[in-house]
């Protein structure tokens, strides 16, 4: 008979009987992947190759009866647990090696209600699967910026994008949820059921349960928006990033403006001579009246001596798939990320420079304005606190080969050390690689305490532990 080896919660061996796991995939629509399963490498993978874990078992959701069943089994059998939504999970907690995967990635169905204008959306879906059915209509809410990130651990985050500063951040226009807890329970959590719960889970990860289905209120947009880049050669970097800090300081909220520092790629619009070479990218966006976003964004187009400029109308799904090229799976990604109140001239004068040595030809840093609607939540009204943020950076270190690690790592810490004095403090978790556990607090600054609360409260076992974790609080 086969015996199958896994890990206990606190990493003590354990087998499991071809019985037992028979039991387990007897309970799941998609079934159960061994390592000997066909599909077993496929499935395991996840975007950022560098992280590479093989579970014991991996359970495979399509409803919500799977989750329960699958966490039921975890709770009987003591098993470690990682669990996946559809999308990146930059620090690799979405696998593990030895136990037990939870993989929702079959789960992808969306649900959109026109009239009420609101929108259900199972957690293996993408931003794009959720795009896509809230278009037909019109209709949208703030999610990221590239279309393969999977809505769970967006929203789970907190999540922000180009409609934030008009809408607010992912979570802002979340309604309820459903979730199964760490013992079994299938609840529904909003603002009058478990509230204590649903305020955690915005912006709290995944500490407190899995997220069968997240119900979005959505936003009337239609299906154009105004966007597109305007590229800058990096000799330009100084005056282009000073006019960018001082132009954005007083647009409305409609309108947001990114700054993408990196060498050039292949871009058709872009001289081929310039390819490869390193330049300032102006990415702008201008949701409502097209007349209004061009007469907004006149002075931006006008400055300097642009290699392109490629603004104008676009279709909306078009626009949120327009970096996916830049961030396909495989690649080694390496973050740091840093949130700001305001940018001086020294702290520009930081990311010209790093962005000058960067340390493979896809590597970048961001730096995203943010604001607006966003900045209007109160800190404490949500698990996510760092509201005051008026621009969030990311660098994003990103490589093919497992040689380029040390130079490419090093870059990247050096870069957001040189940042730091600069900064708020606050950092967006989603953006938090596996090694910071140290700047956990820091995402929640003062609501930590009050999310331990709720960790001991739905979790006191801390069983869902594979996460930028929030331990329990200890019991007064």
């Amino acid at each position: 008979m086969r015996i199958y080896s896994l890990l206990t919660l606190d990493g003590s061996p354990t087998t499991l009987s071809e019985p037992e796991v028979a039991a387990l995939a007897g309970g799941l629509g998609g079934g159960v992947l061994t390592p000997e399963s066909d599909t077993y490498d496929e499935t395991r993978a996840i975007w950022n190759g560098m992280i590479d874990r093989r579970p014991g078992l991996i359970a495979r959701c399509t409803h919500a009866a799977d989750v329960q069943h699958a966490v039921r089994f975890a709770r009987k059998h003591d098993l470690l647990v990682a669990v996946r939504g559809g999308g990146h999970n930059i620090a690799g907690h979405a696998i593990c090696d030895d136990g037990l995967l939870i993989d929702l990635a079959p789960m992808q169905a969306v649900d959109v209600d026109p009239v009420a204008r609101t929108a259900r959306v199972e957690p293996g879906c993408t931003l794009a699967d959720f795009d896509r059915e809230a278009q037909i209509f019109g209709l949208a809410t703030p999610v990221g910026i590239n279309s393969t990130t999977g809505i769970a651990g967006l929203t789970l985050g907190g999540g922000f994008g180009w409609l934030s500063r008009k809408y607010g951040m992912t979570i802002d226009n979340l309604l309820a949820v459903d979730i199964v807890t760490p013992d079994g329970q299938l609840l529904r959590a909003s603002e009058h059921e478990h509230p204590d719960l649903f305020w955690a889970i915005r912006g709290g990860g995944g500490n407190f349960g899995i997220v069968t289905a997240f119900t979005f209120q959505l936003h009337a947009i239609g299906t154009e928006v105004l966007s597109g880049l305007i590229v800058h050669p990096a000799e330009d970097a100084d005056a282009v990033l000073r006019f960018y800090r001082d132009f954005v300081d007083s647009l409305p909220d409609e309108t947001a403006v990114w700054v993408v520092l990196r060498k050039a790629p292949p871009l058709p619009f872009l001289p081929e001579d310039w390819h490869g070479r390193d330049v300032v990218v102006l990415a702008a966006f201008h949701v409502g009246d097209m007349a209004e976003g061009e007469r907004l964004l006149a002075p931006l187009r006008a400055f300097g001596t642009p290699i392109a400029d490629v603004i104008g109308p676009h279709v909306y799904l078009e626009w949120q798939q327009a970096f996916d090229p830049l961030l396909t799976p495989g690649a080694r990604n390496y973050w740091k990320s840093h949130s700001f109140m305001a940018l001086p001239d020294e702290a520009l004068d930081t990311f010209a420079a790093y962005a000058r040595r960067v340390p493979s030809p896809h590597t970048e840093i961001f730096i995203g304005q943010v604001g607006g609607a966003m900045g209007r939540v109160g800190a404490e009204e949500t698990a996510y606190a760092n509201r005051d943020a008026r621009f969030i950076a990311n660098v994003h270190g990103r490589w093919e080969t497992p040689e380029e690690d040390a130079g490419g790592i090093a870059w990247s810490r050096e870069c957001f050390q040189a940042l730091t004095p600069y900064a708020t403090g606050g950092v967006y978790v989603n953006f938090l690689t596996e090694d910071e556990e140290g700047r956990i607090r820091a995402a929640y600054g003062p609501n930590y305490e009050r999310l331990a609360e709720v960790k001991e409260a739905y979790d006191p076992e801390n069983r869902l532990r594979l996460n930028q974790n929030i331990r329990p609080a200890v019991p007064a």
